[in-house]
C-alpha cells in the first residue's frame, strides 16, 4: 500500500480539484484505488462531481465537506475554497462505495449505504476491515443502527458529519455519481494491510453530574428533575448567563460540553461527549447527539493546550493498533467545534499530528459530528472528539 495526500486553496472547482488530483497521479504508482475528497462549503458540488468524473478514472471516492479548512502532513490549510485529497493506492485491497439519501428512514439509508458499498468493492457476504463515513448531521446513531445490522457491530465504523463554515447548513455529502445536503457517503475497505483506529477527545470529566430525569429525541428538557439549562449553568459556573446575547450557545459551550461514561478500558472510564447547541423552551438544552431519560450527565472541560495535544495521543493510539507494522498514511476526523475554538492554535495541530505519525501522508478533516470506537466496543457518534484511521504500509 502506498498513500499520498494533495490541497488546494485554488477558488474555481474544477481547477481545485485537478491540482489536487494531477498532484496525487504524481506522488503513486498509478491512480488511486481510493480517494477521500474534503472541501468547504463554497466549492460547487456539481463542478466538484464533473471533474472527478473526467480525470479520477476506476478510483473510488467519497467525502463531504469540512469546516473552514483541512489538514495535511504539510500543515493547516484554510480559507473559502479548500479541497484536500488522500489516496490509497493498494492493489491488492478492494474498496467500495455505497450512498443512500437520509431522509426520514435513517436506519434504512444505513443499511443501503454499506450494502451497496459492499457490493461496489465486489466482496458480497465477505464483512469489511474498516468503514468510512460521512452524512448529513442529524440522524448518526441510526443510521449506524442501520450499519450495524447489517455487519454486527465489530466492523469499526470511523468518520464524521458534514460541516460547512458558520453552521448554516451548507453542508453535503459526495462520493461517485452521487452528492446530497442529507445523505449518506459509506466507503468499504478491504486493505490489504493492517488498520489501526483511535477515537477519544481531549476533554476530562468534572465531579459535576446528573441524571437525565425527562428528554425528548436530542433535547435534554431535565436533569435531576430541575430545567436542564438551570443545572447546566450551575455546574458550568454562571456560563450561560454570562454570554452575551448575541452570541450562540454552541461557541460559549465548546470548552465545556457534556459526557456519558459508555465504556470502562482498563479502569479508565471512556466518555462520549455531547455539544450543547441551543437553550430551547422551559430551559432544554438541545445536543448534537441522542439522550435517553436515565442517563448521567458529566460535565466535561477541556482547554486550547488539551485541544491541540489530544491529536497526537489519539494519532500515537491508532499507530500502536498496527502491531509495529509500519505505516503508510492515516485518515482524522477533528471536530469543527473544537477547530473553531482554538483556531489560532491550528498549525500546531497539524505539526502534533506530523509529529504523532511520523511525517507520514495524512488528511484531516473537521466535521459537525464524529464517530468511531473505542478499544473493545461498538462504533458510536458523539461531538467534539477526534478519530483516526491508520494504514500499514506492508501486506498483511
Amino acid at each position: 500500500m502506498q498513500i499520498a495526500t494533495s490541497w488546494s486553496t485554488r477558488s474555481r472547482t474544477s481547477d481545485a480539484i485537478s491540482s489536487c488530483l494531477d498532484q496525487l497521479m504524481e506522488k503513486l504508482p498509478s491512480t488511486p484505488h481510493f480517494i477521500a475528497v474534503y472541501s468547504t462549503a463554497a466549492h460547487d458540488p456539481a463542478q466538484l462531481q464533473a471533474q472527478m468524473a473526467a480525470m479520477a478514472g476506476s478510483a473510488r471516492w467519497s467525502g463531504g465537506t469540512s469546516c473552514r479548512g483541512v489538514m495535511t502532513e504539510e500543515g493547516y490549510h484554510t480559507g473559502p475554497s479548500v479541497v484536500g485529497m488522500l489516496g490509497i493506492w493498494d492493489p491488492g485491497g478492494g474498496y467500495g462505495v455505497g450512498t443512500a439519501e437520509i431522509g426520514d428512514a435513517p436506519r434504512q439509508a444505513g443499511r443501503d449505504a454499506l450494502q451497496r458499498a459492499i457490493m461496489d468493492a465486489q466482496r458480497p457476504g465477505e464483512s469489511p476491515m474498516l468503514l468510512w463515513s460521512c452524512g448529513a448531521p442529524g440522524h448518526e446513531e441510526e443510521v449506524i443502527a442501520g450499519i450495524i445490522e447489517v455487519v454486527g457491530p465489530s466492523v469499526p465504523l470511523v468518520g464524521g458529519s458534514s460541516a460547512d463554515d458558520h453552521v448554516e447548513g451548507r453542508w453535503w455529502q459526495h462520493a461517485s455519481g452521487f452528492w446530497s445536503q442529507d445523505g449518506l457517503a459509506l466507503a468499504a475497505f478491504y486493505p490489504s494491510t493492517l488498520v489501526g483506529t483511535a477515537f477519544h477527545s481531549g476533554y476530562s470529566p468534572t465531579k459535576r453530574s446528573g441524571v437525565v430525569t425527562a428528554a425528548r429525541g436530542r433535547t435534554v428538557l431535565e436533569i435531576d428533575g430541575r430545567p436542564a439549562a438551570a443545572v447546566y449553568d450551575t455546574w458550568a459556573d454562571g456560563l450561560l448567563q454570562r454570554r452575551p446575547a448575541d452570541q450562540s450557545v454552541l461557541r460559549w459551550t465548546a470548552l465545556t460540553p457534556l459526557g456519558r461514561q459508555v465504556e470502562d478500558v482498563q479502569g479508565v472510564p471512556m466518555f462520549l461527549l455531547s455539544h450543547p447547541a441551543a437553550i430551547g423552551d422551559a430551559g432544554a438544552i438541545e445536543l448534537f447527539t441522542g439522550v435517553q431519560e436515565g442517563d448521567t450527565l458529566v460535565l466535561m472541560v477541556g482547554d486550547r493546550d488539551s485541544l491541540v495535544h489530544r491529536a497526537g495521543r489519539v494519532a500515537r493510539s491508532a499507530v500502536r493498533s498496527l502491531d509495529d507494522a509500519p505505516l503508510a498514511g492515516a485518515l482524522v476526523t477533528y471536530c469543527g467545534g473544537c477547530m473553531m475554538a482554538i483556531q489560532d492554535d491550528m498549525d500546531k495541530v497539524a505539526d502534533v499530528l506530523r509529529t504523532s505519525l511520523y511525517g507520514k501522508p495524512f488528511l484531516g478533516s473537521f466535521t459537525f459530528g464524529e464517530q468511531g470506537c473505542f478499544l473493545n466496543g461498538q462504533s458510536r457518534h458523539g461531538n467534539l472528539m477526534i478519530n483516526a484511521v491508520c494504514f500499514g504500509a506492508e501486506d498483511g
